[in-house]
């Protein structure tokens, strides 16, 4: 039976997880033969330095990820800001395609791409973030012969992405960061065998994969779009959410939004808030406006209009204090639950 080397290494983060990057690229050796891809979660806007702290973090030679450049052993290649890194023929893609848990890049669209690419030649790693950001990834490197690698969640400052992967993928291999390195060049290094015919790529894994490299692949076309409508709507443009797959709990939009469902639930708590305070908003606006209403109905002698007025100041400070007081605890309890949204890991920027 013929084989092959893991020569292909994917690794996502989001919150905390600079450090624990760090600590992975130090300990990996200089003659690692398989290529790093790396997905932090970080904001659109802007430039970042993770490239230049991780080239200096390690032996590896780290550099931000252009279209079209070979996956290089021996070298980390980092995905920038508001684009996806993408596998494909042993050679990183860039694309603007849609946001997946509302992040670009996106965890769970390199691990996919890397699955389809190259099937048992792939390591997945899982490092420190929240909510569950990796797993359908991990997941898909699995179905497709690949190895999983997580960080101990103790060891993480933000241990739900690990626990999600760990809870999905039982035959991941547990360390804390510092212990990574060596483990991922020991897998590098081990011959894999594979069947003389591998098995074909799952179809809702490629359309999956082509929906992020391409936008108008997540058109429907013929009516075959993936899986089921549901009754729920897109965070990002208010479409219809399918179910990539029954019993899944994962969601795309006709346009391409990708959602799992703890992704979906946090999204729609940050709309159910924004319209929360919206509302706050314009009732205290409705408030000042009719108090003056009601001095210059005053200043006219029309007492009937000024009672009017004095109505609807009382009544509209009444539904905003209620609104108010729920607003306050909902953010005391995200202080006192730890923060809401991973969203955006740690500040990485030029002058770091």
């Amino acid at each position: 039976m013929p084989s092959v080397h893991r020569d292909v290494i994917v690794v996502g983060a989001s919150a905390g997880g600079v450090e624990a990057l760090r600590e992975l690229v130090a300990g990996l050796p200089e003659d690692l033969p398989a290529a790093v891809a790396v997905v932090l979660h970080l904001p659109a806007g802007g430039t970042s330095a993770l490239a230049r702290i991780l080239d200096r973090a390690g032996p590896l030679r780290a550099v931000t990820a252009r279209s079209g450049m070979p996956l290089e052993r021996g070298r980390v290649h980092v995905a920038p800001p508001d684009h996806h890194l993408l596998v494909v023929e042993d050679r990183c893609l860039l694309t603007h395609g849609p946001t997946e848990n509302g992040h670009r890049p996106a965890v769970d669209a390199l691990f996919r791409s890397a699955a389809v690419a190259a099937g048992p030649r792939v390591t997945g790693v899982v490092l420190s973030g929240v909510l569950d950001d990796g797993v359908a990834g991990v997941v898909a490197i699995r179905r497709r012969g690949g190895a999983v690698v997580v960080q101990d969640p103790d060891d993480a400052l933000y241990r739900a992405m690990p626990e999600n992967a760990l809870r999905h993928v039982s035959a991941a291999r547990v360390l804390p960061a510092s212990r990574l390195g060596p483990e991922l060049a020991a897998l590098a290094r081990e011959a894999v065998p594979v069947p003389d015919a591998p098995p074909p790529v799952p179809t809702e894994l490629t359309r999956e994969n082509d929906i992020v490299r391409d936008w108008r692949a997540s058109m429907d076309v013929g009516g075959q779009s993936i899986g089921n409508p549901t009754e729920f709507s897109c965070p990002d443009c208010r479409g219809v959410l399918n179910e990539v797959e029954p019993g899944s709990l994962r969601y795309r939009c006709q346009v391409g939004h990708a959602w799992s469902a703890e992704a979906l639930a946090q999204a729609q708590g940050d709309g159910f808030e924004l319209a929360l305070w919206t509302a706050l908003r314009s009732l205290e606006e409705k408030i000042r406006l009719s108090e003056r209403l009601r001095e210059a109905a005053r200043g006219q002698g029309d007492g009937r209009r000024a009672t009017r007025y004095d109505y609807i100041v009382e009544e509209s400070s009444n539904a905003a204090e209620v609104l108010r007081a729920f607003l306050v605890s909902a953010v005391e309890g995200q202080a006192v639950d730890g923060p809401r949204d991973p969203a955006y890991a740690e500040p990485v920027a030029d002058d770091q």
